[in-house]
């Protein structure tokens, strides 16, 4: 089913932006894993709308309850049931679009694949369908992070034009997290803010890129052939709002180099333990990691609710016009990195049980 992903550490996500709630069941956890609700919710605020000027304004404390599977901070091996209740919906604000599709977002392909469609906020394809996500990659980080010592961060490292240059050897949360656009460059984030807060003046919008980093990561996680490591960090990453592109070690920019110049000589030191003098692979070679970082970006899109008048239909398929309405983030970026750590996270979690079960 497409609203479920992994294979034994799974996730199942339900709810609608206007709904009552929205939630996540987290399937195959293993028992004993200490987590706390305080841990879940920190990945739940840096998410959440209304946490800064540069973000949507809709207000949601988006606090997470624990329904099943973790007592007294503990999972228990059973199903765990995470569910954040809906308060500052305003569906007014839909009114104009029961009739007419909103360019770029999901209007039309929800009708014309269902036949119906969640009008206000967008349903299924809202970004509140994330809640899911991130409070389920909350375990999964402190699962890979308790059991194998792997570590995932991710950073706005790109708006629009504006691009950081970051070293990302050393990174730490506290540097991402000490600014509202996420970017650990200071100089640079200051200029991607009032890039931001100048186009919300205009009513518009504007995309970027969220860069990552996972360390720790030991040397043969991962599948050959059709689940490939990078396929499904792929897949996972991709099935984010409003993503449009990914790169995993050099990427596109590896084209420019040749052969001699683009592949990670292996050494080994002392203790016998194997690594590579460069990274171009980003630490996945034949779909399986080779113990090195896994370095990788997505590309988000802008936002597609902007304020000036645009063309489209309506559901009688007549040319027609429509403005935006609503409150929506003039750029997706700052709220998207918990969302990148978190499905790296989970797909990271399903394949180290994979691995952990095959050796």
């Amino acid at each position: 089913m497409s609203s479920q992903f992994g294979q034994l550490f799974r996730i199942s996500t339900f709810g609608e932006s206007h709904g009552p709630a929205v939630g996540v069941i987290v399937d195959g956890c293993p028992p004993k894993l200490e987590i706390t609700r305080e841990e879940i919710q920190a990945d739940l605020d840096r998410r959440r709308p209304g946490q800064s000027k540069i973000t949507t304004q809709r207000q949601e404390a988006d606090q997470v309850e624990i329904l099943s599977g973790i007592e007294n901070n503990l999972t228990t091996g059973t199903p765990i049931a995470l569910i954040v209740r809906n308060q500052d919906q305003r569906s007014r604000d839909y009114d104009e679009l029961r009739e007419k599709y909103r360019p770029s977002h999901a209007d039309f392909t929800y009708d014309a694949k269902y036949g119906l469609r969640s009008v206000s906020g967008g349903g299924r394809a809202s970004a509140r369908e994330t809640i899911g996500r991130v409070a389920a990659g909350a375990i999964a980080k402190k699962l890979l992070k308790n059991q194998f010592n792997t570590e995932v961060l991710a950073w706005v490292d790109q708006v629009q034009h504006i691009k950081a240059n970051i070293n990302a050897d050393h990174l730490t949360l506290e540097q991402i997290e000490s600014n509202i656009v996420r970017c650990p460059d200071q100089a640079i984030a200051e200029k991607m803010i009032a890039h931001i807060e100048e186009i919300r003046k205009q009513g518009d919008t504007v995309g970027g890129i969220v860069r990552a980093i996972v360390t720790g990561v030991p040397a043969g996680w991962g599948e050959p052939v059709f689940d490939k490591l990078e396929a499904d960090l792929a897949k996972a990453l991709l099935s984010l709002p409003a993503s449009k592109g990914f790169e995993i070690g050099s990427g596109f920019a590896g084209i420019l180099l040749k052969g001699s110049e683009h592949n990670d000589p292996f050494r080994s030191d002392d203790q016998k333990s194997v690594y590579t003098t460069t990274n171009h692979s980003g630490g996945i070679q034949g779909g399986i990691c080779n113990g090195m970082p896994i370095t990788l970006s997505v590309a988000f899109k802008p936002v597609a609710t902007i304020v000036p008048e645009q063309l489209t239909v309506n559901t009688d398929y007549e040319n027609t016009t429509l403005t935006g309405k609503g409150r929506h983030d003039p750029c997706v970026l700052p709220r998207a990195v918990p969302m990148v750590e978190a499905m790296i996270a989970l797909t990271l979690a399903d394949h180290a049980l994979r691995h952990k079960a095959m050796v």
